[in-house]
């Protein structure tokens, strides 16, 4: 393969060469929008809480839900200013918990905190990790119209104002994460959560829907039996950098935010393309396949039939989910997958099997990270040292190549 050029792709905390083939009939490479907009600070968001305050906060106990690791969130302009209004309206901190969102995946130790959230908070907060499996940490609110039973933890629900710090972008079958999910998923027991999610069999649980979205809809409700207070939601760009910062009820803010999500995120594409080649995004993004899967919902979203998919994410902690890697062992056929996805109740974890297997019964799927190759191919993906080896194993000349450098963050649509 001839090349003279060369991009990088986002990979854990570094990137990969990825050669552009110079025989190929068209490539195009695909980045979310540019965004015009100043980048926001930490001031402009202590501007925004100072002059829109929370009502009956008068010597109000306060629980403050933050996502875990595995999601990109900036917690030095959001959180700190929160805590910085919290302490001048009179809330001392020994009134405050800050609770870890980790919904169905592993509570974090305490040791660990401080590999995400600043030191100045770890040390001067009490901060409580979810686990969804201590019924102990949870209290029962009933049930929505759907019938997902909520169960939410109990030191949130014992806080007089609750709020909730996430992003707004697209997710791939919520439609959208932002909100009350904070909350609603990542401090519920996982009854709830599995309930909730058995739903993505239904239609219009797929990225970017919301209205229509029955798992959303749902989540809303959870929303509603929670009575969050307010959620303090960030707008991000492919960098990282805070473009919109919403401050409201959970219903208003995925109102008014979702519109400025896809301004950021939207891009028109036509499913034209026969090899997609896409990164995750780097950490954290690609911290395990059970993150970076949504990746590839994007680049299936715009590959032909029949394709070839290179998911490039590095998968530091493997496939992620302990559940999901042992329904995919001993399994030799997404086909296989499928049926014994459908002779069981729904379960978290080997969702995304399912998942996958309705994506990689349509193309061949590779992938390229740092897990040994046996594990990569007993997840029925097709290990790749390189994209010098994709290249020749999928023959590249003559064919329709499409790159997606922040795959998470660019949401195809072509209606």
């Amino acid at each position: 393969m001839k090349n003279d050029k060369m991009m990088q792709l986002l990979y854990g905390n570094t990137t990969i060469d990825l050669p552009i083939p110079e025989d190929t009939s068209g490539l195009d490479v695909w980045y979310p929008p540019e965004s015009d907009l100043k980048a926001l600070d930490a001031g402009d968001v202590y501007h925004i809480l100072h002059n829109n305050p929370l009502p009956n906060i008068k010597n109000a106990r306060v629980a403050i839900a933050v996502n875990d690791k595995t999601r990109p969130m900036r917690y030095d302009i959001l959180l700190f200013p929160l805590l910085r209004y919290l302490e001048e309206v009179g809330i001392p901190k020994q009134r405050i918990v800050i609770l870890i969102s980790t919904g169905t995946h592993t509570p974090i130790p305490s040791s660990e905190l401080d590999s995400f959230i600043p030191s100045e908070i770890t040390s001067a907060y009490r901060i409580l990790s979810h686990d969804c499996d201590d019924a102990a940490q949870l209290v029962e609110l009933g049930n929505t119209t759907q019938g997902t039973p909520v169960f939410i933890n109990k030191a949130f629900m014992a806080a007089d104002i609750r709020i909730t710090l996430g992003n707004i972008e697209p997710h791939h079958f919520m439609g959208f994460s932002g909100g009350a999910k904070t909350a609603g998923i990542g401090l519920a027991g996982r009854a709830t959560i599995q309930a909730n999610h058995k739903l993505m069999l239904q239609p219009y649980t797929e990225s970017g829907e919301y209205q229509r979205n029955p798992m959303r809809q749902d989540l809303e409700e959870i929303g509603d039996k929670v009575h969050i207070t307010a959620c303090l939601n960030a707008i991000m760009d492919y960098k990282k950098e805070i473009r919109h910062v919403l401050w409201n009820s959970p219903r208003t803010v995925m109102q008014e935010g979702i519109p400025l999500s896809k301004q950021l995120c939207q891009v028109k594409i036509e499913p034209l393309y026969d090899i997609v080649i896409a990164s995750a995004g780097g950490y954290p993004k690609d911290i395990n396949l059970y993150q970076a899967q949504k990746g590839l919902t994007n680049a299936a979203a715009i590959c032909k039939p029949g394709g070839s998919i290179l998911l490039v994410a590095e998968c530091r902690e493997g496939p992620g989910n302990q559940q999901f890697a042992q329904f995919m062992h001993g399994k030799h056929s997404f086909a296989q997958v499928m049926r014994s996805f459908g002779d069981m109740p729904f379960q978290i974890g080997p969702h995304k099997a399912y998942l996958i297997a309705r994506q990689g019964l349509q193309f061949a799927l590779y992938l390229q990270s740092s897990m040994p190759d046996e594990l990569v191919r007993r997840l029925l993906f097709n290990p790749i040292s390189s994209p010098v080896q994709f290249y020749e194993q999928v023959s590249p000349a003559g064919r329709r190549i499409a790159l997606l450098p922040y795959a998470t963050a660019t949401l195809p649509y072509w209606n």
